[in-house]
């Protein structure tokens, strides 16, 4: 009897793991345009060859989003940046792989009129973004939210880490799914291409 339980047992947790794991892949399938983890890990930001700029802002100028204080704000205050939006959570392990990275590079384009928004989906809010922040000397950074995940539903996100860039006109140059090196040089240099 203790056998037949056991093999039960086995059966469903290996039918659980597998449903798991086809959602998982379904979740983080990889879509035309964009870069996934591991050709960002190997070639570091590529440019979109061929890819024309979207027509239009990439997102209803309505879309609200917060900062640390808890105040809205929509993509309209940062009319003329270039802007990185990151969609993360201080729970997902490739996103907090690519913070320092992200910091180094919101340092390094200090001064140049390109935004970095690394919009936190986390449900504890602030509090909890301070202190990962805290914790891995994340410095260059400023806290903003998206708690109940209206911006990256708006945006089309399909997981996280998410990055879109933004050209000054307001318009999606280039979409990433996974983490990157931003700190690189050849990334930054790339960054500031496509801002423009």
């Amino acid at each position: 009897m203790q056998i037949t339980t056991r093999r039960a047992v086995l059966a469903a947790t290996a039918t659980a793991a597998a449903g798991t794991l086809a959602a998982a892949s379904l979740w983080r399938k990889p879509a035309p345009h964009i870069f996934t983890l591991a050709q960002a890990q190997t070639a570091e930001l590529q440019p979109l060859a061929g890819v024309e700029p979207a027509a239009k802002p990439i997102a209803p100028a309505d879309i609200p989003f917060l900062d640390g204080d808890g105040t809205p704000h929509h993509l309209a205050e940062f009319a003329g940046m270039g802007l990185v939006l990151n969609l993360w959570a201080t729970w997902c392990v490739p996103c907090v792989a690519e913070m320092p990275a992200l910091a180094a590079m919101a340092q390094a384009v200090a001064g140049e009129r390109i935004a970095v928004l690394p919009l936190s989906s986390d449900r504890g809010g602030a509090q909890v973004v301070r202190k990962f922040y805290a914790q891995h000397d994340i410095q260059a950074l400023q806290v903003w939210l998206d708690p109940k995940g209206e911006a990256a539903r708006g945006w089309g996100a399909r997981g996280l880490p998410t990055t879109l860039i933004l050209d000054r006109q307001g318009r999606e140059v280039a979409r990433l799914e996974g983490a990157v090196d931003w700190s690189g040089a050849a990334s930054l240099a790339e960054l500031r291409r496509l801002v423009g």
